[in-house]
């Protein structure tokens, strides 16, 4: 005597139940052994195989300690998960800001240090003057310049149309300028925009989670912010690469144009790839994992529904009305795609139409005066 055993599987949000056929045994298997499809870079993805490995390979770098006496604590400016930062200044009163690591593997802190060192100098990069150890902790700190930021949280709401144009085009260099350096920073978020609105001066920080690209490796999905995680970390394909940046920028682009921060809100890292198929369709992210043959976590299917894609329009409203323009929209829309290969580079993004009157202004600037 034997018995036919009944199960259940999961097909897009249906649950069907009854005895496995020979087709459901063999999709079964199919899917136990189906790896996701490796994805490459559409720019720079040689960068790093082109340079010397000491350029790329952190854990072989050597640090050069500077001296720990050089520097003065002020006040304390914030904490994070990996850091305490605080203003200081340098024996000759120079202002400059004192970031403190936490206990982390020696790994990660040469990883963020010979990143800061590759990109050093580099356009809207927050500038690394100096790495000092506490000679009793041992506890690492990075010497910053200072920046005199403004919470943007304040700074966001009086922005007007032609200030996020530009202080986006400002962070689009400093992304264009470490992408051509092989490097994925992997935490864009408002918090890591440090802005100086009265020299308008604008500079990326905090390269911890920062790493470099080597084409189809494998990558970690527990990097980024919740609200500017992209649909790659969501749904655990790790053959991700510098187009994770772009989704970031897309996410702060919608944030301050609509005037909604943040523009997905998502409760925990299941419930964000929700909020983000709610406003771009259920259909666009199936077609997305299907070309990727990424296999979506089981827990989806209690919670993701279906959802037709939302037209950019109906986020406007009277109050933000005057920063929603046509080019905007579809600048939003070229940035805020599913399919990573299908964002705009950032080089790209700085040649989009959204960015015309801030490349107009800098033309008049040069101006010789006296021409028109």
């Amino acid at each position: 005597m034997f018995h036919i055993c009944f199960y259940c599987f999961f097909f897009r949000g249906l649950i069907v139940i009854g005895p496995p056929t020979i087709d459901d045994i063999e999709r079964r298997f199919e899917t136990a052994f189906r790896m996701p499809i490796p994805s490459r870079a559409r720019v720079y993805a040689d960068v790093n195989s082109a340079k010397p490995r000491e350029y790329w390979d952190y854990e072989q770098h050597v640090i050069e300690w500077g001296n720990i006496e050089d520097y003065s604590l002020v006040r304390k400016l914030g904490r994070g998960k990996y850091s305490e930062v605080f203003e200081g200044v340098r024996n000759n009163d120079e202002k400059i800001v004192v970031k403190i690591l936490k206990p982390v593997k020696k790994k990660k802190i040469k990883r963020e240090i010979k990143i800061l060192e590759n990109l050093r100098g580099g356009t809207n990069v927050i500038n690394l003057l100096d790495v000092v150890k506490d000679p009793i902790s041992r506890t690492p700190a990075l010497i910053f310049e200072y920046v005199n930021n403004t919470d943007f949280k304040q700074l966001y709401q009086t922005l007007s149309d032609f200030d996020i144009r530009y202080y986006l085009y400002e962070l689009l260099k400093a992304l264009d300028f470490c992408h051509a350096r092989g490097i994925m920073h992997r935490d864009v978020k408002p918090h890591n925009v440090m802005i100086d609105h009265e020299k308008r001066q604008l500079r990326l920080i905090d390269w911890g989670l920062a790493e470099f690209y080597h084409p189809r490796q494998d990558y970690n999905v527990r990097v980024a912010s919740r609200y500017f995680k992209g649909p790659e970390l969501l749904v655990d394909y790790q053959c991700y690469d510098y187009a994770l940046d772009m989704w970031s920028l897309g996410c702060m682009l919608a944030s301050m144009i609509f005037r909604k921060e943040p523009f997905f809100h998502g409760h925990d890292n299941y419930d964000q790839l929700v909020r983000i198929a709610k406003v771009l369709g259920t259909d666009e992210l199936y077609e997305y994992i299907d070309k990727y043959q990424i296999e979506l976590d089981p827990r989806f299917n209690d919670i993701l529904g279906r959802h037709t894609r939302k037209r950019w329009e109906r986020f406007v409203h009277g109050e933000n009305q005057h920063l929603v323009t046509s080019e905007a929209i579809d600048f939003l829309d070229h940035l805020l795609r599913y399919d990573h290969q299908e964002r705009l580079t950032a080089r790209e993004a700085m040649d989009h139409p959204y960015f015309a009157p801030v490349l107009e202004d800098q033309q008049r600037r040069l101006a010789p005066a006296g021409d028109s």
